[in-house]
């Protein structure tokens, strides 16, 4: 068997999130489609995170085995994109050892939301439209409060598979642009909803509804239901994945 890593993008409006569903239409299922078409074998991708409904990403990495070594990637790449629907893209195709992986492999995670503070068309479903003031600067003091801790349970969706909610957060910031504000977050690891949640409270640590002494707080329950309402997923986006040089 041989197996190759794939960089690609994605506008995750159409879609139920990255994961097969039963009765929705995935990402997954689409370059699945795709990859075993042109390839003319069953194909099943790996990809290297699992993004919930309607979710974007701007950089995404998966991979797949096949049984035939792929001589010409290039050629694959474009006969990939002339398949695919316009809001899926593949940028780069590469082979890998079989013990490289995509999701397991990787070493950390960039996700960044964007909220835009303007009314503008072209930006309805690639970012939240915010109404409001928003004190910027004690977003980012509740923000460098998350790289003290390592247990997010407050932020992390119920009743989920995973056997841990410690992670690793590296960066937590808030940049303005003009009538753009941008969070960007990398850990090593994410909880399912992690960032849209991170996002939904810290607003409203902006509109003063919380200190930081209650945003602390939030942490240290290690519930859910003390947190802030999830932010809308359209304004978030995968945007990097991180993996050792070897890959």
């Amino acid at each position: 068997m041989y197996r190759y890593f794939v960089q690609l993008s994605f506008k995750g409006t159409r879609y139920h999130g990255w994961q097969v569903q039963p009765n929705a239409i995935s990402v997954q299922e689409v370059l699945e489609k795709a990859f075993s078409t042109i390839l003319r074998e069953e194909i099943s991708v790996v990809g290297a995170g699992r993004t919930d409904t309607g979710v974007h990403a701007s950089f995404f990495v998966l991979h797949f085995d096949t049984e035939n070594e792929i001589l010409d990637t290039t050629k694959l790449v474009f006969q990939l994109n002339s398949f695919l629907p316009f809001d899926i893209a593949i940028q780069k195709i590469w082979q890998v050892t079989t013990e490289a992986h995509a999701r397991f492999g990787a070493l950390s995670r960039t996700y960044h939301y964007y909220i835009t503070t303007q009314k503008n068309p072209f930006h309805s479903e690639t970012a939240f439209y915010y109404r409001g003031n928003l004190d910027v600067a004690k977003m980012n003091e509740a923000a460098r409060i998350l790289l003290e801790y390592d247990d997010f349970t407050s932020f992390s969706r119920l009743h989920t598979d995973v056997k841990t909610n410690l992670c690793k957060i590296y960066r937590a910031e808030w940049q303005q642009e003009k009538n753009r504000l941008v969070f960007t977050i990398r850990a090593n690891r994410f909880l399912r909803n992690m960032v849209r949640a991170v996002v939904g409270t810290l607003l409203e640590v902006g509109k003063g509804k919380l200190s930081l002494e209650n945003f602390r707080e939030i942490i240290e329950v290690k519930d859910r239901g003390a947190a802030g309402a999830s932010a809308p997923a359209h304004g978030l986006f995968l945007a990097e994945v991180e993996y050792p040089d070897e890959f």
